[in-house]
C-alpha cells in the first residue's frame, strides 16, 4: 500500500480536475515546465525570420516565452486547462454572403479572457488552499506558449496550421494555465494525427503557412485584421474575402471537427447579430456605435478605425454597388486610416470612369500621405 505522501500528488491532481470541471472547463491535464524542450528553438526562428509582423511584443518577451521557468522559476507543475467553444453551424457558409461580414467565431460573444480568467482564478485559489503551495493564473495575455504545453499535457496536438487539435473538440478549445510550485504527475502527450492531410494548409487564402507546422504571421487574414494597424498590404486585400475580424478557414476544415460539438458555456455561444451582420451597417458605425456594439467583446479592442479599415475591404470585395454610397462618406472620414481604405473599396466598386472623376473631386483635398499613395495606386490599377 502507498503512503500518503506518495498519493498527495494524484489527489491534489485529482481535485483540480474535479474543481476544473465543476467551474466550466471542458479538458484538464499537467504538463512538466520542462516538456517543450524543442519550443524556444521554434521560436527564436519564427521571431528570426520575422514571422511575427509587427507583434513586437513576441520579440520583447522571447526569453519569457522560451521556456517556463523563465516566466516563473519556482514552477513545478503547468495545470493546463481548455474550454470548448465549437459553433452551432459551418463558420465557412458565411463567406459565400459577399453582403455580409464574417467574424471569427471566438469573437462572437464574450471577450474568453473575461469568462475564462477569473474561473481560473477561483480554482487556483481553491488548488492553492489546499495543497499549500504557491500558484499563477495567465490566459494569453502572458508570455505563455499555451499550444506546446497542451500538447505536451495531452490535451491535443499542434496541426500543421500550428493551432491545438483535439480528438474530442477538434478546433476549437480556449487554453488557459495554472502554474503551480506543486509538483504534480504530468499527463501523457498527445500523438499527431495529422497524417498527410493537408485541408488546414490548401484552405488558406492567403498562403500564410511556408511549410507544415510553420506560420507566417504577415500573411494571416487573423493578423492582419487584428494586430496589424496600418493599411493592409494590397497584394493581401482582394484574398481577404468578407473577413473582418480573424479567420477561421484552417480551423474549420480540419476533419477532426467531425467530434466536435456546439460550446455549451453561454458567454461563449454567438450572438445572433455577430453570426453574419450586413456590411451596410457596419459601415456606418462611428466610435459610440461601434463601442456600443461590440461591448465586452474582443473586437472591441481592434478600435473602431481598425475594424472600419476591415469593413472597407469586405466592402471592395463584395462587388455590391449598394455599398458605394456608404464608401464615399468615409471618403471624410477623420482617420486617414478609413480614407484609404475607402479609396481602395471604392476603385474595386466603380467603374473607371466614375472613379477617375472622384479622384479628380477628392484627391487634391487631401493633406495625408499614405491616403494620395492609395489614390495613387488606385488610378493606376482601374486604368490599366
Amino acid at each position: 500500500m502507498r503512503s500518503a505522501a506518495q498519493t498527495r500528488p494524484e489527489r491534489l491532481r485529482a481535485f483540480v480536475e474535479q474543481e476544473a470541471r465543476a467551474a466550466g472547463f471542458d479538458v484538464v491535464a499537467v504538463a512538466s515546465p520542462d516538456s517543450t524542450p524543442a519550443a524556444p528553438a521554434r521560436l527564436a526562428y519564427f521571431l528570426k525570420e520575422g514571422r511575427h509582423g509587427t507583434m513586437a511584443w513576441m520579440e520583447e518577451t522571447a526569453m519569457r516565452r522560451a521556456h517556463p521557468r523563465a516566466l516563473w522559476p519556482d514552477v513545478r507543475s503547468v495545470i493546463m486547462l481548455g474550454m470548448n467553444y465549437g459553433p452551432a453551424e459551418d463558420p465557412l457558409a458565411v463567406l459565400r454572403q459577399k453582403d455580409r461580414a464574417a467574424i471569427s467565431v471566438y469573437a462572437r460573444n464574450r471577450d474568453y479572457h473575461d469568462v475564462i480568467k477569473g474561473r481560473l482564478k477561483t480554482i487556483a485559489a481553491k488548488f492553492a488552499a489546499r495543497s499549500g503551495e504557491d500558484v499563477k493564473v495567465f490566459v494569453d495575455t502572458a508570455p505563455v506558449m499555451e499550444k506546446p504545453l497542451a500538447e505536451a499535457a495531452g490535451l491535443g496536438w499542434q496541426g500543421k496550421h500550428t493551432n491545438l487539435v483535439s480528438r474530442e473538440f477538434g478546433s476549437w478549445l480556449f487554453l488557459g494555465s495554472i502554474f503551480t510550485t506543486a509538483e504534480l504527475p504530468p499527463g501523457k502527450p498527445e500523438n499527431n494525427h495529422c497524417g498527410s492531410c493537408r485541408a488546414c494548409l490548401d484552405i488558406c487564402p492567403t498562403g500564410a503557412f511556408p511549410s507544415p507546422y510553420q506560420l507566417d504571421a504577415r500573411r494571416c487574414i487573423s493578423y492582419l485584421t487584428i494586430e496589424h494597424k496600418g493599411p493592409i498590404p494590397l497584394e493581401l486585400r482582394g484574398k481577404m474575402g468578407n473577413r473582418i475580424y480573424g479567420c477561421d478557414d484552417c480551423l474549420a476544415v480540419c476533419p477532426w471537427n467531425k467530434f466536435a460539438r456546439e460550446a455549451s458555456e453561454a458567454k461563449l455561444k454567438a450572438r445572433e447579430d455577430l453570426q453574419a451582420p450586413a456590411l451596410a451597417d457596419l459601415l456606418e458605425l462611428d466610435d459610440p456605435a461601434f463601442r456600443a456594439l461590440f461591448s465586452g467583446s474582443p473586437v472591441k479592442r481592434i478600435g473602431r478605425d481598425r475594424f472600419i479599415r476591415n469593413v472597407l475591404i469586405a466592402a471592395g470585395n463584395s462587388g455590391g454597388i449598394k455599398l458605394i454610397p456608404a464608401c464615399e462618406r468615409l471618403l471624410r472620414d477623420a482617420s486617414p486610416l478609413v480614407r484609404g481604405a475607402a479609396v481602395w473599396a471604392l476603385s474595386r466598386l466603380m467603374d473607371a470612369e466614375t472613379f477617375e472623376a472622384l479622384a479628380r473631386q477628392m484627391r487634391p483635398s487631401e493633406q495625408d500621405g499614405e491616403v494620395r499613395d492609395e489614390w495613387e495606386s488606385a488610378l493606376t490599377a482601374v486604368t490599366a
